[in-house]
C-alpha cells in the first residue's frame, strides 16, 4: 500500500489547464499521473477533459493523448494497444479516460467491444453524473431526483450501475474510487496497471459547476459520498468483491451517515422534498445490504 510520502514529485498535469476552480476529474487526472508517471498513453473522447488540456496547439498534460470521438474510446484504446504491441512496446500503459455521457451512454458500446475481447487497457470513468462540457444534461450516470438542464423538476430514473454492467463482461478488474480517497485510488491504478486484461475503474468526481456547491468543497463533498453510503468504495477482482476502507466499516448502517447530509449541500437537490429524501434513504440501505450478501460469496458474477 502506498504512503503520501513515496508519491512522486513530478507533476504532469501541467500549470495553466483550464479546469474549472475546484474541478473534480482535474484532482483526478493529477492522481493518475501521481499513480502511473508519464508511460501512459492517454484517449479521451469529447468530455471535460478536452477543454482541460488547453487549446491546440497547446497542451496541459505532458504525457502522449490521442482526441476521439464521443463514441469510439473502446474503439481507440484497441488499436493504439495493437500498434504499440506491434512496436514492441509493452511498457506503456493505455487509459481510456471519459466522462459519464461518454461512458455509460454513447460509449458503452465500443467499451463493451472492448471487453469482450479483452484488450489489455485501463478503462476509467470519471464521473460527474451529468454532460457537463456541453451544458449539464442529464446522463444515466445522474441520480434520481439531481437537477440538470434536461431535468429541471429532477431526474425521475436512477442512477446506472456501470460498475456491475463491467463486472458483467467478467474483466479481472472492476474498482470504484473518489478523489477524496487518494491513496484509495492511487492503489488501484497501480494494481490495475499489473493486472491483464481489460480493467474498470469508475471514480465519482464532484463537479461545483453542475453540482452547484462553493469550489472550496469538493473533497469534503466526495467525502460525504462515501461516508453517508451514497458511493461505496469496492474491487471486484476476478469476480470476487470486496468493500474497501473507509466503506467496509459502512455495511454497519449506524456508522453511516444519513444521505440527507450529502443531498442538502448541493443546489442540484434543493428541490427534494421529505418524501423523495426518504426514498434515496431507502435505495441505499437496500444497495449496502446487497454489498453485504456479495462480500460473503467466493463470487458474485
Amino acid at each position: 500500500m502506498v504512503t503520501i510520502k513515496e508519491l512522486p514529485k513530478e507533476e504532469y498535469l501541467l500549470k495553466g489547464h483550464a479546469a474549472c476552480a475546484g474541478c473534480g476529474p482535474s484532482i483526478a487526472l493529477r492522481l493518475l499521473f501521481k499513480a502511473l508517471g508519464n508511460k501512459v498513453f492517454l484517449v479521451v473522447p469529447a468530455c471535460c477533459t478536452t477543454v482541460i488540456q488547453g487549446p491546440y496547439p497547446f497542451t496541459s498534460f505532458a504525457v502522449p493523448l490521442q482526441n476521439m470521438l464521443f463514441e469510439a474510446t473502446g474503439a481507440a484504446a484497441s488499436g493504439i494497444a495493437a500498434a504499440l504491441r506491434l512496436r514492441g512496446l509493452e511498457d506503456i500503459t493505455i487509459i481510456g479516460w471519459a466522462g459519464d455521457g461518454g461512458t455509460v451512454d454513447i460509449g458503452l458500446q465500443a467499451l463493451s467491444g472492448a471487453a469482450e475481447r479483452g484488450t489489455n487497457f485501463i478503462y476509467i470513468c470519471y464521473d460527474n453524473e451529468a454532460y457537463g462540457n456541453t451544458g449539464l444534461q442529464r446522463s444515466g450516470a445522474t441520480p434520481y431526483g439531481a437537477w440538470t438542464t434536461t431535468t429541471p423538476t429532477g431526474k425521475k430514473e436512477r442512477k446506472k450501475d456501470m460498475p456491475f454492467i463491467m463486472a458483467a463482461h467478467r474483466i479481472p478488474y472492476v474498482a470504484t474510487a473518489c478523489p477524496s480517497y487518494p491513496l484509495d485510488f492511487i492503489n488501484k491504478l497501480r494494481k490495475a496497471k499489473e493486472i491483464k486484461g481489460t480493467k474498470y475503474i469508475h471514480i465519482l468526481t464532484p463537479c461545483p459547476t453542475g453540482w452547484r456547491y462553493d469550489a472550496s468543497k469538493t473533497v469534503e463533498i466526495g467525502r460525504l459520498a462515501v461516508q453517508t453510503g451514497m458511493w461505496a468504495l469496492f474491487e471486484i477482482e476476478n469476480g470476487r468483491f470486496k468493500l474497501n476502507p473507509p466503506s467496509d466499516r459502512l455495511v454497519d448502517k449506524t456508522k453511516r451517515k444519513p444521505v440527507k447530509e450529502y443531498l442538502s449541500v448541493q443546489e442540484r437537490f434543493r428541490h427534494l422534498t421529505d418524501v423523495d429524501i426518504e426514498k434515496i434513504q431507502k435505495w441505499v440501505d437496500e444497495d449496502w445490504e446487497f454489498y453485504r450478501t456479495l462480500s460473503s460469496l467466493e463470487r458474485c458474477i
